[in-house]
């Protein structure tokens, strides 16, 4: 049959939906991706899909930009007639899943977070909810990444009376691609990584401050920062803060892993309304300890106490207190907690999880 994908970009689509794409190309389906043209062009045509190029406008707010990416999504699903349409991130989920109510084609979204417009009390979160609620209706299985937006669904009504629900361990991690990695010895200098897009709900100011207070009174640490700048007054921010000498900003990473290699420590403060933080899932893959904030999408990657911690948010002292408790730990304690996320990584996240579900919801669907 003919699968198309609706999601923001290539790059997220390459980064968390290779597997799925690869395991239904193996099994003989058509596979074509409406979305932006970001990175892994190239490898993604390579795997066999055909790319239907579009510009989502993930961060617009313009009614006409998004009425038009609604028309556009529609007449690129009606030339393409696919069987079933699988749509992720909030813009697809939403106009993506009206243009295949309109067109009468099934489909399944998949909630990779509800985004703040959504999740917070203001003018616009009603209108943000109807546009919601209006995407998925009347989808044939909504895929949720954690319970709290699976019930925020339910509370607001949003989930059609024939629409099945399934809960996925998030996105998943590939464990083949994220290896166990060796865990640093040398504790003469100690580094801490901060990835993610760089915005303020993400927590970089706080890991900001909080490296700041560690710096000055551990001058062995080294607190590093990976990611793209979405609100270009960062850009001065941490320009500011590298000549302090607190932390060191290395851009946007394509890839990650030598990072998580040198690193005793990732630690992501976020108050973000994420589905299920892959950072988090990538660096326990990897073995390392985690410090992640006490909200849906974060605390279900870490067992408090035993593969990291897991603090208030918004909450600068206990930030510094965690990072403090990490680096009152020995190397071979810190090595423990790492290798006690990385089993959990095994028993709890394995992408082929994700995988499965969708292979069984798609054969479900299509008898």
């Amino acid at each position: 049959m003919k699968v198309s994908l609706i999601a923001n970009d290539t790059t997220y689509i390459y980064n968390l939906r290779k597997e799925v794409i690869e395991r239904l190309i193996k099994e003989g389906h058509q596979v074509e991706l409406i979305c932006e043209s970001l990175l892994y062009v190239d490898e993604l045509e390579k795997l066999g899909c055909s790319i239907v190029k579009v510009n989502t406008g993930r961060h617009g707010t313009n009614p006409f930009a998004d009425l038009a990416l609604l028309q556009n999504y529609k007449k690129i699903l009606k030339q393409s007639k696919p069987d079933i349409v699988l749509t992720y991130n909030i813009k697809p989920c939403s106009y993506g899943g009206m243009a295949c109510r309109m067109l009468k084609l099934p489909y399944m979204p998949n909630i990779t977070g509800l985004g703040t417009a959504v999740e917070n009390a203001s003018a616009i979160q009603k209108i943000a909810i109807m546009l919601y609620k209006l995407g998925v209706r009347n989808a044939k299985c909504i895929f949720f990444q954690n319970i709290d937006n699976q019930k925020f669904f339910e509370d607001h009504n949003m989930i059609g009376k024939n629409t099945k629900v399934c809960l996925l361990p998030g996105s998943g991690v590939n464990l083949e691609k994220h290896k166990l990695l060796p865990y640093p010895e040398d504790d003469n200098i100690i580094h801490f990584q901060f990835t993610s897009r760089i915005l303020k709900e993400k927590g970089v100011d706080l890991y900001i401050e909080a490296a700041r207070i560690i710096h000055k009174k551990y001058p062995n640490t080294v607190f590093n920062i990976c990611g793209g700048c979405d609100d270009d007054k960062y850009l001065q921010i941490l320009e500011d803060a590298e000549k302090e000498g607190c932390i060191k900003y290395h851009g946007q990473q394509k890839d990650i892993r030598p990072f998580l290699k040198q690193a005793s420590c990732i630690v992501h403060p976020s108050y973000y309304p994420e589905g299920m933080s892959n950072v988090l899932l990538e660096a326990a893959a990897s073995g390392r300890p985690i410090i992640a904030t006490d909200r849906s999408g974060c605390r279900e990657t870490v067992d408090d106490g035993v593969t990291g911690y897991i603090i208030p948010i918004k909450n600068l002292d206990s930030l510094v207190k965690a990072i403090e408790k990490i680096l009152s730990m020995s190397v071979e304690e810190r090595k423990n907690m790492g290798l006690a996320g990385r089993k959990k990584m095994e028993q709890e996240f394995d992408r082929n999880i994700v995988v499965e579900a969708y292979l069984n919801s798609l054969k479900y669907e299509m008898v």
